[in-house]
């Protein structure tokens, strides 16, 4: 067989999940793939490597490479490695991103640009996956044009032809960029100008479209497909489904004799730390569309070092409710206290098959379900083949085969993807469905702790630890009267519901003795979101919403330095804050304008984009509006002063709309067109000047 390296660079499980699909469809096409992550540097060889390298490469953070390739990415950027390093590397890459973020599957693009940088050759041209999108439109078709290309490779080898100067190319695959190094990293800043913002403002539109539905609801309900049924053509449609991928698990439950005994760490992330909640306020109005609530955590106790813009993870369970539920489904209710043992089947066909790392040995279903599984998890296709064969209603096994085909690709992007919905909604959408439980352990990723941002000084609060986050909500997808809470939201409001305070009360003592819960949180590895280390050079935060939280941290950090170099040459700071309405969710109100009062703060500009504006002034609705209307000192702290920007907060609208704005302030105001006003943004990134806490 014809053999190949395959590496994948995984955050979340992404790459890894697309690297082992290759691998078993690489056997079927004649090929044998030795597959490992990158991180496992002893296993393979790339100085030596003869065969073709097939890399599956995710971006984390705001364009940053995986944890997992933190050591490839530096070792490959030596500067003393020579230009022909790699010359001997023919390469196909396939990098996974999202477009919400503005930098694009910067993950892959940076390994890309430096391999080529080293002589590395492409034998199958770049494909960039679109998570906002699907990462199946390219995904899909990336993989079904690899075959050709690697064929074309071994053929060229073994006849020595010259190949052709023409990449093959799937046939969704986005142009590869990554030949010209010096516009790579800005590439997808370019990318964002080319695309027409789409996005829908929060609640409105939703409210809108749940109004316009009712309206019409007899209608669309004729016309439209919905998640357990489809319509023409497709429900008329000759249907390509995938393999059947194969079981490989094993699962005995066993009953538990005694008491079960809990790890401390349900995660493979360490060191964990168990600190009490000591308080809990919430910032905004019962009124407020959303609410926002600020948690205090004692520290007091443990080593955290931490400093303003660090995040840190939340380790969170699954919903109760939804276990119970999920259990019931299953008919596993009786056997929830059963201890999971597994093992590897002895006749899978799957290769490399092994006990999914984030399933501790011998525990609990219902612990199992509850800590380790991410049941909320929108299910890939793979997932929605397998149950295929679980389900016995011939109706809902031709609707499921729909979901999971090719010609049903936009029904799944609307009815499953879009929808976020999770195994529960299809068990409760497709009652025939009885799937065993090795294939949801087979299927269900592990449950990801959540990271927030830290909304406090060491300073200030040397014992304590403050965050701050919105209750998320969103539509159910099997009860249309309720509202769906956020995983690790949802928990922790329930977790401080006894004790939390209203804002008013912000100052009053915190949880009572004996009430105060317990939640568990990691450290998570510093990124650059820092005050400059010159605190003489002038500062502008963007922070609407909950986005504010770690400028809270900044503008403390700052008053204490202040305190302690009463003549030290502090920069400006400038804070763009928006909210909807400025007596509901205008959070940290009093704090803020006490630190212009006491100026640490030199410039606060607020927008409220549901409130009415007065009469005598254009309305400044969002935080851009604010941005151009003093795009004259944006500009001149940016281009002169040598000042740094931060921006924390949404991704999908206002990173973008900022990231925009940015770029029309540098033109105007430097006289320069787009492209160069977008590599001068750019620029800033580079030199850690311009940076992002965002999340989508």
């Amino acid at each position: 067989m014809r053999r190949f390296l395959l590496l994948y660079a995984t955050q979340r499980g992404q790459a890894k999940a697309i690297a082992e699909e290759i691998r078993e469809q690489a056997v079927s096409h004649g090929f044998s793939a030795d597959l490992h992550c990158v991180s496992e540097s002893e296993k393979y060889d790339l100085k030596t490597e003869t065969a073709p390298l097939v890399m599956v490469v995710s971006t984390t953070g705001t364009g940053d490479p995986p944890d997992t390739a933190l050591k490839f990415v530096k070792e490959i950027r030596d500067k003393t490695l020579p230009t022909d390093f790699f010359a001997h590397l023919r390469y196909g890459l396939l990098g996974l991103g999202d477009s919400e973020y503005t930098y694009f599957c910067n993950g892959g693009k940076i390994i890309d640009k430096r391999l080529q940088e080293l002589g590395a050759q492409h034998f199958y041209d770049t494909g960039h996956a679109d998570d906002c999108v699907g990462l199946e439109l390219v995904v899909e078709p990336w993989i079904a044009g690899l075959w050709a290309a690697l064929t074309k490779h071994f053929k060229s080898l073994g006849g020595q032809e010259e190949m052709s100067d023409t990449l093959p190319r799937a046939s969704a695959a986005p142009l590869n960029t990554a030949g010209e190094p010096e516009l790579s990293h800005i590439q997808s800043q370019v990318e964002l100008l080319r695309l027409e913002d789409v996005g829908e403002r929060d609640a409105e539109v939703w409210e809108q479209n749940e109004t316009n539905r009712s309206q019409t609801g007899d209608v669309i309900e004729d016309l439209q497909s919905s998640l357990a049924r489809s319509v023409p053509p497709l429900s008329q449609a000759s249907l390509s489904i995938p393999a059947l991928p194969p079981g490989y698990l094993e699962v005995h439950l066993q009953e538990s004799l005694g008491q079960e005994e809990i790890p401390a760490s349900v995660t493979s992330v360490d060191p964990v730390f168990q600190v009490p909640i000591s308080k809990a306020v919430q910032l905004t109005t019962d009124d407020a569309i959303k609410t926002a609530l600020l948690l205090e955590l004692d520290i007091s106790k443990i080593e955290f070092p931490h400093q303003p813009g660090d995040s840190f993870n939340v380790i969170c369970p699954n919903s109760d409710a939804e276990v119970e539920t999920l259990l019931q489904r299953l008919q596993l209710a009786d056997k929830r206290a059963h201890r999971v043992l597994l093992k590897i089947k002895t006749d899978t066909k799957k290769k490399g098959a092994a006990v999914p790392q984030h399933v501790p040995e011998g525990l609990s279903l219902q612990f199992i379900l509850t800590w380790c599984l991410e049941i909320r998890a929108v299910p890939k296709k793979a997932f929605l083949r397998a149950l295929v064969d679980c389900t016995s209603s011939a109706a809902e096994k031709r609707r499921l085969q729909e979901l999971c085909s090719k010609q049903g690709a936009a029904d799944y992007s609307r009815c499953i993807r879009d929808a976020s919905v999770c195994l529960l909604d299809l068990l409760l959408s497709f009652p025939s469905c009885h799937p065993p439980l090795s294939l949801l352990l087979e299927h269900l990723p592990k449950l990801q702790p959540r990271p927030y941002s830290c909304a406090s000084s060491g300073l200030l609060h040397p014992d304590k630890l403050h965050f701050v986050f919105n209750i998320v909500e969103y539509p159910s997808n099997t009860t249309a009267a309720s509202l769906r809470k956020g995983v690790c939201t949802g928990w922790l409001a329930t977790l401080v519901a006894p004790f939390l305070q209203p804002n008013t009360e912000a100052s009053h003592a915190g949880s009572p003795d004996g009430l105060a819960p317990k939640i568990s949180i990691s450290p998570r590895a510093t990124h650059s979101f820092h005050l400059p280390d010159d605190p003489s050079a002038p500062v502008i935060m963007v922070g609407p919403g909950t986005g504010v939280a770690p400028f809270i941290g900044f503008l403390q950090h700052r008053e204490k330095l202040q305190e302690q170099h009463p003549n030290g040459n502090f920069g400006a700071m400038w804070l763009f804050f928006g909210c909807r309405h400025k007596d509901r969710d205008y959070l940290f109100r009093e704090d803020l304008r006490r630190f212009v009062k006491i100026g640490v703060l030199t410039h606060l500009k607020v927008s409220f984009s549901r409130d009415a504006p007065p009469e005598e002034e254009a309305p400044a609705k969002y935080v851009q509006d604010n941005l151009h209307r003093h795009s004259q000192q944006v500009a001149r702290i940016l281009l002169q002063e040598k000042g740094h920007i931060y921006v924390c907060g949404d991704a999908k609208n206002m990173a973008k709309d900022v990231n925009d704005a940015l770029v029309e302030i540098i033109s105007r105001e430097a006289g320069v067109d787009r492209l160069e006003a977008v590599k001068t943004l750019a620029a800033f990134k580079q030199e850690k000047r311009y940076l992002q806490d965002i999340w989508s």
